[in-house]
């Protein structure tokens, strides 16, 4: 039985196969978890992949209830959850982080491929220390958020840079807005090595930054959204922006074939990659002009 490598992903997966086999079987969640001693709650969470079982006690309970008896099938789901219970890298950081950016920066880790839609700001992967550093702390007061959050945040973030820099690095396809390059985010001097970011990391053979000018007529969408490519067998997950300002994740098909259509058009609305340096140097230009 095939399985993702990292702990997030691992305990998704489990719950995924936990799910089947009591859909399979035609019971209802609320039953098993009364069966079993759990509260459906916490057998929706384990399902979802939002939490794990600590013991693995409840996991082989889980697997006698659904009649598996399959000793390696059993063997391969208890190692699954035992893998799925190690401390990942970024969990020291855990404490700085909602659950929604805990359970997407997992995910992200364990990602064969991002490709992603950032009308406004900089993508993350893509932004320097001081960009990052700019950024948090233009939203300071608004999110009364502390200094020890703000360093903590830049710091995962050129934690996270390393999927794309590393010697095994993720391939990455980026999308932005014109308005992402005309930001002032910290300052002039901020921007310019910010500029000259984008275009280094462009240039890397696994990585493509496309710009969409806003002069486009087509397609573009309001909301910033990421698809990660996570492999077999958990396939596509999509992480997309709510109006709340909170951030969804999901591997619903329909939704994540609905942003895979809408970064298609994006993709074919936007300059083409080999454009990227050029057009980032015009607008480089036109703002020092207006110093």
């Amino acid at each position: 039985m095939a399985a993702p490598k990292g702990p997030t992903s691992r305990r998704v997966h489990l719950g995924k196969v936990l799910e089947k086999m009591r859909d399979d079987l035609k019971l209802r969640r609320e039953d098993v978890a009364i069966e079993l001693g759990f509260s459906p709650e916490k057998l929706w969470r384990v399902e979802k992949g939002r939490t794990g079982l600590p013991n693995p006690k409840d996991l082989r309970a889980l697997l006698t209830h659904y009649g598996v008896q399959d000793s390696e099938v059993v063997d391969s789901l208890l190692l699954i959850h035992r893998e799925s219970l190690s401390e990942a890298w970024w969990t020291p950081y855990t404490p700085h982080l909602t659950k929604g950016m805990r359970e997407y920066v997992g995910m992200e880790s364990d990602a064969l491929s991002i490709a992603a839609w950032q009308p406004t700001l900089v993508f993350g992967l893509l932004q320097t220390k001081e960009y990052a550093r700019a950024l948090l702390m233009s939203a300071k007061a608004v999110d009364e958020t502390t200094t020890e959050f703000i360093e903590a945040n830049v710091e995962l973030r050129m934690d996270r840079k390393k999927l794309i820099t590393s010697t095994e690095p993720r391939d990455l396809w980026i999308i932005m807005g014109e308005d992402t390059l005309r930001s002032t985010i910290g300052s002039r001097e901020v921007m310019a090595e910010q500029y000259d970011e984008i275009k280094q990391l462009a240039a890397l053979d696994h990585i493509t930054v496309q710009i969409l000018p806003a002069v486009s007529t087509g397609y573009r969408a309001s909301q910033n959204f990421i698809l990660l490519d996570m492999g077999d067998p958990l396939g596509k997950i999509l992480q997309a922006d709510q109006p709340s300002g909170q951030a969804s994740v999901t591997d619903k098909k329909p939704e994540v074939g609905r942003y895979g259509r809408r970064f298609d058009a994006l993709r074919a609305a936007a300059l083409a990659p080999n454009e990227t340096p050029s057009f980032i140097d015009e607008i480089q230009k036109e703002l020092e002009r207006k110093k």
